[in-house]
């Protein structure tokens, strides 16, 4: 199961977070905090996994961003790598080729494909076409309540 996940730039600057745990806000900051120095102090050469307290720490850096998911210690490392990739490629697919400006100003769509992906610390739609398409059927509906509210009522 994912604890937590971690979107972070190379400046350990905090984009996205989504916790499936829970904990105080002091402790998640406390740990959010902790993380990010552990990544960005490894070399680029290094494994992409880390052992942190009772948790294993699989990370991936993308262009400016680091996707960081802390699972159990008995979860599977290259599986999770799996499911950092597919998130950016269901990014990718939304915004067609996503940076991290696209995440700064349009986390609530980041989160909406986040939250439409996994949900409770597991896969929830391992196809990327059923997760794109009901990204796209949210989008479609957003857009027709934003014209029928546009509308003067009589």
């Amino acid at each position: 199961m994912i604890h937590f996940v971690l979107l972070f730039s190379r400046q350990g600057k905090l984009r996205l977070q989504k916790w499936f745990i829970t904990l105080p806000e002091k402790e998640k900051k406390k740990i959010t905090r902790e993380i990010v120095q552990i990544i960005l102090a490894r070399n680029p050469k290094m494994s992409s996994f880390v052992d942190w307290k009772d948790l294993k720490l699989v990370y991936k850096r993308y262009a400016s961003l680091y996707f960081c998911c802390a699972t159990e210690n008995q979860d599977n490392e290259l599986l999770t790598l799996e499911v950092v990739h597919r998130y950016v490629e269901l990014l990718d697919r939304y915004f067609g080729n996503v940076c991290e400006l696209d995440i700064i100003f349009n986390f609530e769509k980041a989160y909406f494909i986040l939250d439409e992906f996994l949900m409770g610390g597991e896969i929830q739609e391992t196809s990327k076409k059923s997760a794109v398409k009901a990204i796209e059927d949210a989008d479609m509906l957003q857009e027709t309540m934003e014209e029928y509210m546009s509308k003067p009522a009589f």
